[in-house]
């Protein structure tokens, strides 16, 4: 009989090193670890390490040691955009398409500790690509294929990346997304012109240009399916993966590789339950850290069965996802709030017409959900008879720091995240840094280190120090605000600093006032996130412009998107435009988004002391604008 919950994390708690070495076995080590961890998030001491001493293969843990028991037990099922005939492979099938991979890569001189980004569509060679990286100790950095050339150069150019994998095109809703031309872009605006060579798949078949010595077809390469796996120290890096930040350039956080496999092995077995030979579908893209942690590399490493969609949830209909798990029989599914509010929207027929008696647990990830979507995901989708598994964590903490248990019925309160993970101490900070005990409302913070910890911003260790562990010295800030009840079970209440969170995907106000702001008749901008019933935040940008112009409600939103979705990508679009005289400030020149938020949120009354302001009537101004609805 399984130990309850209570008892094995109150283990964690008093024992961590015991625990988490005892948690190490799950996977094969070439070393076993000499010491679990020493952590600590203190400047004057500060480092965080797992598994000292220890040396494995992710890759080789993920196939490799299946091969013996279930070489020819299915591994993969790829569902394309449009409904048709699925791609399967076996876990043997697998390992050869990673080996040849591979040995790609080798054979283009890529070798331990370069960069290798990825910009892919959804379709299992993204997911060999990375596992391909992994196996020759190659550090990859997957980059959204839906974000733009100009993101792409940054993020190349950032982790000087050697080599660049990517395909012809991807689809998407029914769409062509132009991947090779966009890689194409973003290296003729790479400032520092790493990439040696670009990998290409072949997906839709189109023709698109291949620059001569350069650029490869990866079907054109020798096929050589033998290829060892690297020995890799426990702390050496697996992978890059870029998220916003309130400063504008993203941060390329840095997962290493031993740790992290022994926590998304855990999180994964634990709070999906997973039984040997359950067929697992994510809706994350790889180019997230969900795609990451719970498509590829928890899953994998427990032998699971992926599911893999090129497509969206809602094309060609809003059927289309219910459709896939009665097609496939899918026992468990992990997707975000935004998908199922849309999904809720469009009526219960979509998901009644078809089949879902084979699902088990169903899982929700990017963002809170807000209670009358998750009762209609456990009601209507579930039958009532799935337990809904609701996890908080971010790209930071490479794995789920706080869930219920779907074992535990108790565990099930919608809109609440509930109880930590085993060996996670959060807690909750009020104004003055200390800690609020029992209920009550403050930042969320987490007090001790865990294996799946991110250990750095690549090449920039001074911002990882003073992003995370400066404004509340001794914790890990996660940027988060949080509640906790009266039980102990948390509900998160969003982000308090600069960063929206739009269907999952997190965007940097600074980085999209910097692309507003390149527009010819913009002074200054600021931008706030405001609720959205359907991708729980959206862009409201107060814009100002250059003496002499005049706003234009017809064309200025539209050529200001614009800019965003060539800068940025898709993801990031204004909802509201505000156009302004002046923007709040201090006398040094600060511009203050507490009162735009406030005004955002119909709060006018609540804007506090405004003496400190250098122009306090621009916020009079503002306040009369958005109530004569002059925002667009």
């Amino acid at each position: 009989m399984m130990p309850s919950y209570e008892t094995e994390y109150q283990r964690s708690l008093s024992d961590p090193a015991g625990f988490w070495a005892e948690k190490a076995d799950i996977l094969t080590w070439h070393t076993p670890p000499q010491k679990t961890f020493s952590a600590s998030f203190h400047k004057e001491d500060f480092h965080i390490k797992w598994y000292e001493g220890g040396t494995l293969n992710l890759s080789e843990n993920c196939l490799d040691r299946h091969l013996e028991t279930r070489s020819h037990e299915t591994a993969l099922i790829f569902e394309p955009d449009v409904d048709g005939p699925a791609k399967t492979y076996t876990f043997q099938e697998m390992h050869k398409e990673v080996c040849q991979i591979a040995n790609h890569l080798r054979g283009l001189g890529i070798k331990k500790g370069d960069r290798v980004t990825l910009y892919m569509p959804m379709i299992p060679e993204a997911i060999f690509s990375m596992l391909a990286c992994a196996r020759i100790g190659a550090i990859h950095a997957v980059v959204f294929g839906g974000f733009s050339a100009a993101s792409l150069a940054d993020r190349l150019d950032d982790c000087e990346s050697a080599l660049l994998i990517t395909a012809d095109q991807g689809q998407r809703g029914g769409k062509i997304v132009p991947l090779k031309e966009n890689v194409d872009k973003a290296l003729s605006l790479s400032q520092k012109k790493t990439v040696q060579n670009v990998l290409v798949f072949q997906h839709t078949g189109a023709t698109v240009s291949m620059e001569e010595g350069r650029d490869l077809y990866a079907h054109a390469l020798p096929a050589n399916a033998d290829c060892p796996a690297v020995e890799m120290g426990s702390e050496d890096p697996l992978f890059i993966l870029y998220t916003s930040g309130s400063t504008g350039k993203p941060k390329g956080v840095l997962h290493t590789t031993g740790g992290y496999g022994v926590y998304t092995t855990h999180t994964f077995k634990d709070i999906f339950d997973y039984k040997p030979g359950e067929r697992y579908w994510c809706t994350a893209d790889v180019g997230w850290i969900t795609g990451h942690s719970y498509l590829v590399y928890g899953p994998l490493l427990n032998g699971a069965t992926l599911v893999v969609h090129e497509g969206v949830p809602n094309y060609p209909d809003a059927g289309r996802i219910w459709q896939i798990v009665e097609k496939h029989k899918v026992n468990i599914l992990y997707t975000a709030p935004t998908a199922i509010r849309s999904l809720m929207a469009k009526g219960d027929a979509h998901v009644t017409a078809h089949d879902r008696s084979s699902l088990r647990i169903l899982g929700t990830v990017g963002e809170p959900i807000n209670p009358t979507a998750w009762t209609w995901y456990k009601d209507v989708v579930g039958e009532n008879r799935c337990p809904v598994v609701d996890t908080w964590w971010q790209t930071e903490t490479g794995g789920i720091l706080i869930s219920p248990l779907p074992q535990d019925p108790t565990r099930q309160k919608a809109g609440s995240v509930t109880k930590p993970f085993y060996g996670i101490q959060p807690a909750l900070l009020d104004e003055q840094g200390q800690e609020i005990e029992g209920a009550g409302e403050g930042a969320l913070v987490i007090k001790h280190s865990w294996p799946g910890q991110m250990r750095t911003v690549y090449g920039d260790p001074d911002r990882f120090f003073d992003t995370y562990f400066t404004t509340y010295p001794g914790y890990y800030f996660s940027g988060d605000r949080a509640m906790r009840d009266e039980a102990g079970d948390y509900w998160i209440r969003g982000r308090m600093d600069d960063v929206v969170n739009i269907s999952g995907h997190r965007l940097g106000t600074a980085e999209v006032e910097s692309a507003l702001n390149t527009h010819n008749c913009i002074s200054e901008t600021a931008v706030v996130g405001i609720d959205d019933p359907l991708t729980s935040q959206a862009l409201m940008a107060f814009v100002t412009l250059k003496k002499g112009k005049t706003w234009d409600a017809e064309a200025f939103p539209n050529e200001l998107n614009h800019i965003l979705r060539d800068v940025i990508g898709p993801i990031a679009k204004v909802k509201i435009f505000v156009p302004a005289g002046d923007l709040p400030k201090t006398r040094s020149g600060k511009i203050i988004r507490r009162i735009l938020r406030k005004l955002s949120e119909g709060q006018g009354d609540q804007l506090g002391d405004l003496s400190t302001l250098a122009n306090p009537q621009c916020v009079e101004d503002i306040q009369k604008t958005l109530k004569v609805g002059k925002s667009v």
